[in-house]
């Protein structure tokens, strides 16, 4: 016997769709109670305002990306397996993507998410600091402190904006999402870096995403 959804579940799984499809300003209950065919009184019994659905559904995205990114201090990472966290990574991004592709203009408008939000972009970096360290220790890779600072931070530069570079790539069609590009970017960003048996290795892991 299938198993029926229930109507709150329905309304965040909608909004999400709708606010990534055609981006979150654009979305009114009114439109979300349509999609659903339920009256609007019957969305505003679950959710007040359109805010308190954002609000749920950044608790979700919040919740993935603080699992994701617990990444251990003395990890030790392999190549194929930082190949696996950054697509697991930019899967997280693309099914959240509304919050990145008008990122100022949705944080400006919901106040209680901007401190959360720069909470997760900050562990984003400790966690490609981490993993960076531990290529570091097995030799993969021989950067200075500085230069390894900077490379973090244009890896957290790219995970983030990736996905409103990938939207203006085809806004005709805004569903049309490619995380593995924002992946094959991501390991051609640390490529240079890597002695010439991990390079070799990499081009072989970036083909996957290409």
């Amino acid at each position: 016997m299938k198993k029926k959804v229930k109507t709150r579940d329905r309304i965040l799984s909608t909004s999400l769709v709708l606010f990534n499809s055609v981006g979150e300003p654009n979305v009114t209950t009114l439109l979300i109670s349509d999609e659903l065919e339920i009256s609007p009184g019957n969305l505003y019994y679950h959710f007040k305002s359109k805010g308190d659905i954002v609000a749920e559904l950044f608790d979700q995205f919040e919740l993935e990306m603080q699992d994701l990114l617990a990444v251990p201090d003395d990890v030790e990472v392999s190549l194929d397996q930082l190949g696996i966290f950054l697509h697991l990574l930019f899967e997280a991004v693309a099914r959240y993507r509304f919050l990145y592709q008008d990122l100022v203009n949705v944080l400006s408008r919901y106040d209680a998410l901007q401190a959360r939000f720069r909470r997760i972009l900050a562990t984003k970096k400790r966690a490609f600091q981490t993993l960076c360290a531990s290529l570091q220790r097995q030799q993969m890779v021989a950067l200075p402190g500085p230069q390894l600072d900077a490379l973090c931070e244009q890896l957290t530069l790219t995970c983030c904006y990736w996905s409103s570079y990938d939207t203006l790539s085809h806004l005709e069609d805004r569903d049309s999402v490619n995380p593995g590009r924002g992946v094959y970017q991501m390991l051609h960003l640390l490529m240079p870096y890597l002695g010439e048996e991990e390079r070799e290795q990499m081009a072989l892991i970036s083909q996957d995403y290409w």
